[in-house]
C-alpha cells in the first residue's frame, strides 16, 4: 500500500515513532495488559526524565522501527504493546523496569534494542543487574588511582634505595678516611 494512502496521522504517528527510535540509547518493549491508568502513570513517574513510556499500535511501530534501522524488533510487537524509549542510562531505565514489574507482574518486558544491539527479556534483566554508569566510572577511577599510586611507588623505590646505598656509602668512605 502506498504511503499517499495511509492517513495523514498515521503517517505523523510513524514518523514520531520513528523520531523517538532514533533519538534514544535504547528503546525496551512490554506487554502492558492488565495495568491501570493509575498504574502506567506511576511507571512513567519511576522510569525519570531520561525515559518516556508510550503505548504504541503494534502495526505503526513496526514500520517506524524498520524505518530506524530496527528490523529485529518484530517479534516483540505482539499484543498489547508499550514502549520505553531512553535517552539516559540505559541501566537506569531497566532497572526501573524491572523493580516496577516485580512490583506488578501484569508489566512484561519483552525485549528492545540498546546501543544498536538487540536484548531480549534476560539480557535486559541482567543488564538492570549492572551498577549504574556513575557508580562503575566511579569505581574505574578508584582503581586507576590506586593503580598509578602503587605504580609511582614502584618507580620511586630504586631512586631512595640508591639514595640510601650511596649516603651508606659516603658514610662508610668519611668514617674510613677519618682514621
Amino acid at each position: 500500500m502506498a504511503r499517499e494512502q495511509v492517513a495523514p496521522d498515521k503517517i505523523a504517528a510513524v514518523e514520531e515513532i520513528t523520531n523517538k527510535f532514533r533519538d534514544s540509547n535504547a528503546a525496551v518493549v512490554t506487554a502492558y495488559t492488565g495495568l491501570s491508568v493509575a498504574q502506567l502513570r506511576e511507571l512513567r513517574r519511576s522510569l525519570g526524565g531520561d525515559a518516556q513510556y508510550r503505548v504504541v499500535k503494534n502495526t505503526l511501530t513496526k514500520i517506524a522501527a524498520k524505518e530506524a534501522g530496527f528490523n529485529e524488533l518484530d517479534e516483540f510487537f505482539t499484543g498489547s504493546s508499550a514502549v520505553a524509549f531512553v535517552t539516559g542510562d540505559p541501566v537506569t531505565a531497566a532497572k526501573g523496569l524491572r523493580d516496577f514489574a516485580k512490583e506488578n507482574p501484569a508489566l512484561e518486558i519483552k525485549g528492545g534494542i540498546v546501543d544498536g544491539a538487540l536484548y531480549s527479556a534476560a539480557d535486559l534483566n541482567k543488564l538492570a543487574a549492572l551498577e549504574s554508569r556513575e557508580v562503575l566510572l566511579a569505581k574505574l577511577a578508584g582503581g586507576m588511582k590506586a593503580s598509578m599510586a602503587k605504580a609511582a611507588a614502584t618507580f620511586q623505590a630504586p631512586l631512595s634505595k640508591f639514595a640510601r646505598t650511596a649516603d651508606a656509602l659516603r658514610s662508610k668512605v668519611e668514617q674510613g678516611g677519618a682514621e
